[in-house]
């Protein structure tokens, strides 16, 4: 579920709530309980690392191979169980 982020017009209270995309937007304000919130818009950052159809299926020629070029750090599950970790 997607994180957005709220702030109140009439006190300035930001907070962020997890939500549904077809949740309907919230409006009161938890702090002053003025109908007065409106939704921000904000960027989000990630980054897709190791294997996987983003890197095999849609890469360009000349493009950075990111998985090979870490510095031979361990898969963050370490359990075997995905294909990044059973090499």
């Amino acid at each position: 579920m997607p994180i957005y982020e709220y702030a109140c017009n009439a006190c300035g209270h930001a907070l962020e709530a997890m939500q549904k995309m077809s949740d309907e937007p919230l409006v009161d304000c938890p702090e002053c309980g003025k109908p007065e919130l409106r939704k921000l818009i904000s960027a989000t950052g990630f980054r897709l690392k190791g294997g996987g159809w983003y890197e095999t299926d849609f890469k360009g020629g000349g493009k950075k191979n990111v998985a090979s070029s870490d510095s031979g750090s361990a898969p963050a599950c370490g359990t075997g169980a995905c294909p990044a970790c059973s090499d």
